[in-house]
């Protein structure tokens, strides 16, 4: 089964000739034509991501790879974050008698708390807050 190919005969520095002699079979390529395609061919693809905008697949593929690794990270951090607030509040809710309107209340307040604070609500704030609410009133 022969293949068409094209056949391209062309000259080359000594020097170059002794790299191709060399690294065809540092390559494990079969023969020194073998070795041209396959370096043509990645020259001709590094050329193509260099006028790409698109990442070459390599990049990407290693780009998936690490946010994944940080998306699963992160999704164990919020899981035992949960588990912790959902052991604390369900010691509160035990130990206080509180009525199902107060926490509606609190649920608005801490809405739009969060909402004001663009999600980076601290302790000290909200004390300084409650202690500004008992001194008022």
């Amino acid at each position: 089964m022969s293949e068409n190919k094209d056949r391209l005969n062309f000259r080359m520095k000594p020097e170059t000739a002794e790299k191709l002699e060399h690294w065809y079979k540092a390559d494990h390529c079969r023969s020194r034509n073998e070795f041209v395609e396959k370096a043509v061919n990645y020259y001709a693809d590094a050329l193509a991501a260099e006028n790409s905008t698109t990442l070459p697949v390599a990049i990407q593929t290693a780009i998936d790879g690490r946010l994944k690794l940080l998306e699963d990270r992160m999704a164990s951090i919020l899981y035992k974050q949960t588990v912790e607030m959902d052991m604390a509040i369900s010691i509160l809710l035990q130990s206080v008698n509180v009525d199902e309107s107060v926490l509606r209340q609190e649920r608005a307040k801490s809405v739009a708390a969060v909402k004001h604070t663009n999600g980076r609500l601290r302790m000290e704030q909200k004390l300084r807050e409650l202690e500004n609410a008992e001194w008022q009133g």
